[in-house]
């Protein structure tokens, strides 16, 4: 990042401040000493109640890209406020030490005739555009809109699931606090640099933050984030790294769905690498009741929200595509020590509403007044492939068995799995915190080289059950390690 620059404030052009490493740490110090002050919301009538259709509409002049006349490699485009995005986000561009405001001009947008707001009224976020599909097409790459969320894709992709740069009291009986990145410094990039570099100040009634993202776009693209983190308040609900995405039926889940498309959601199941060598896959659900899982881990080495159903038959939906909505992987940095992997699962009955959050919770509480440093890398792409030499759970259906007992058909594939001769099959490992597992099978799937696995689960009285399976070759697993949560 360039330095600070011999030239003092008062010497600089008017608007220009320098900047450094610590300008944006130092500022969320300062902010975490105050008391909260709540965001600038006012908005015009015509923006403030304008509906979704009508926001989109408000779209940048692409003519008008920030850094269109440098070299081949990054620009830089604005989102208007209006919708749900009323926050005004001050945005500056950094370069050569200084950082300088990058002011509203109502030309810069398709705006109705004779609407025109003041030349103070700020923006709602911005997106960056890079070649990755096309050395000739600049493609948008990733989008910072609304509260702390953010979303990006790779090569191929659209966009799916999101981020956030902080979760407070998710799926709380007390209410979700929805922290805000108030402040982005965008610097300029050099000529030929594959990677640009975003700086961010959050805040919120509990905490403010400092984040810096260096962006890599790619056929996964890659963002490096270094997050400060400074409490007003004790925080003992806190998401690090929080994941949000879509899931509302698939073809383990379709109670009550009457639909022409065999999926729909962003994201089909969550996936962590635990510190013990262990990988877990937990198929998400769409579920009557809110439901939070929690995978206690000390130092894991990564987790996610992954999109395995990769064909256009498992969703034939033409235009949602969401055979291409990307995976999102989390990769801590250093260690995180003690604490979890928390899944959140929303009841919905629509497509449209997030209703699937993922994150890490730390054992202990986050102390006011005290610094937090994190350091992380997210991975956006079709697929995370863990650990190859482990088979993976490809295919998950359920049914009944019996009058009360349900029927679990798991389909696994890859890794050691397919040198495993048919004749010596792999042990079945299963096991239900709950009722009584029956019927256990493995057997050899010539459709897809891998095996079936399948088993009852006579839950009794239970209304809830933990289930688990892996496959072992002896003692040494074979397979990733499936969980899932049954209810009545």
């Amino acid at each position: 990042m360039p330095g600070m620059g011999r030239m003092s404030a008062q010497q600089m052009p008017q608007g220009e401040t320098p900047f450094g490493e610590d300008t944006v740490r130092a500022q969320a110090r300062e902010l975490a000493r105050k008391a909260f002050q709540a965001p600038d919301t006012t908005l015009p009538r015509r923006f403030a109640q304008t509906d979704y259709d009508a926001y989109r509409a408000l779209r940048f002049r692409p003519e008008r890209s920030i850094w269109r006349d440098g070299p081949p490699g990054f620009r830089a485009q604005l989102f208007h406020r209006g919708f749900l995005y009323r926050e005004k986000v001050e945005l500056f561009e950094v370069s050569g030490g200084k950082a300088r405001p990058i002011a509203y001009d109502p030309s810069n947008f398709t705006l109705p005739e004779g609407e025109a707001p003041p030349a103070d009224f700020g923006h709602a976020g911005f997106r960056l555009h890079a070649p990755i599909n096309r050395p000739d097409v600049m493609d948008e790459v990733c989008a910072f809109l609304g509260a702390s969320y953010f979303r990006a894709v790779g090569k191929d992709l659209r966009y799916g699931l999101s981020a956030r740069g902080l979760g407070i009291r998710t799926a709380d009986p007390r209410g979700e606090e929805f922290p805000l990145f108030k402040s982005f410094w965008l610097e300029r990039p050099a000529a030929g640099a594959g990677s640009i570099v975003v700086h961010a100040l959050l805040d919120s009634p509990s905490a403010a933050a400092a984040f810096r993202f260096t962006i890599r776009p790619g056929a996964d693209t890659l963002m490096d984030v270094q997050a400060s983190l400074y409490p007003r308040t004790d925080i003992d609900a806190v998401g690090i790294a929080p994941l949000t995405s879509m899931y509302q039926f698939a073809p383990n889940d379709r109670g009550g769905i009457d639909d022409y498309r065999p999926a729909v959601h962003d994201s089909d199941g969550l996936l962590i690498a635990s510190s013990r060598g262990e990988q877990l896959w937990r198929p998400l659900h769409n579920p009557r009741e809110l439901q939070v899982s929690t995978f206690a881990e000390t130092n894991p080495r990564g987790f996610g929200l992954m999109q395995r159903a990769r064909d256009f038959v498992n969703y034939n939906d033409l235009e949602a595509a969401y055979e291409k909505r990307p995976s999102l992987w989390v990769e801590p940095i250093g260690d995180w020590g003690e604490g979890a992997v928390q899944l959140v699962e929303i009841p919905t009955d629509s497509e449209v509403h997030d209703n699937i959050v993922a994150h890490w919770r730390p054992k202990e509480p986050l102390k006011a007044r005290q610094e937090y440093n994190l350091v992380y890398r997210l991975h956006w792409l079709p697929d995370w492939q863990g650990n190859r030499d482990l088979a993976r759970f490809t295919a998950f259906r359920a049914g009944a068995a019996g009058r009360s007992g349900r029927l679990f058909v798991l389909d696994v594939q890859g890794g050691r799995a397919a040198s495993v001769p048919d004749a010596e099959l792999p042990q079945l490992e299963v096991s239900a915190s709950q009722g009584e597992i029956r019927n256990p099978v493995v057997q050899p799937n010539p459709e897809t080289g891998g095996w079936r696995v399948h088993f009852e689960l006579a839950p009794g009285s239970a209304r809830l059950s933990e289930l688990r399976a892996v496959l072992k070759t002896g003692e040494q697993p074979l397979s990733e390690t499936w969980l899932y949560r049954w209810t009545a």
